[in-house]
């Protein structure tokens, strides 16, 4: 087995970085993450990216402050396929959870898909403990460009920050 350390650093997401991030979803996908960038301008949110040395983003994930006063609502959050399981997730929510601090809030909260249990466990790991279930629902793009309503339950987690 071959051992790779990489080097990663957290930032601010930027409207160029859309081009190397079709790994995280599709076009209407990446039409609502350039979106998202107008509200982080506006300061209603924070957009991360984190990259190695290269700067190309591998993960990224955003922090809603406008969902529940005083908490710091993490969402999209997604790291490069290939590279899953490589601590790059929890690299990109310590980081969120900074940026939530750095705002003098205390609480951190997330929606995680109950068909996702990998993604659970990870966010269990770091302190996060479920606190109610809600469905939730956007829209998705198919191969074929067509949209599509998609339809999920999602466990509500929270943790609070020191």
């Amino acid at each position: 087995m071959i051992n790779v350390v990489l080097k990663l650093s957290a930032r601010d997401f930027a409207h160029a970085d859309l081009a190397s991030c079709g790994w995280s979803g599709s076009e209407h996908h990446l039409a609502g993450v350039a979106t998202q960038l107008e509200r982080a301008r506006l300061g209603e949110v924070d957009y991360l990216a984190v990259c190695p040395a290269t700067d190309i983003p591998v993960a990224k994930g955003g922090i809603d402050y406008q969902v529940k006063e005083g908490v710091g609502t993490l969402w999209q959050l997604a790291v490069h396929p290939a590279l899953q399981s490589c601590g790059i997730g929890t690299f990109l929510v310590e980081a969120a959870e900074r940026r939530i601090q750095n705002r003098g809030l205390r609480q951190a909260e997330l929606g995680v898909e109950e068909s996702n249990p990998r993604a659970r466990a990870l966010y269990e790991r770091l302190g996060y403990v479920a606190f109610d279930r809600q469905p939730d629902s956007w829209d998705e793009q198919a191969q074929d460009g067509s949209l599509r309503r998609y339809e999920t339950m999602c466990t509500l987690m929270h943790k609070e920050l020191s």
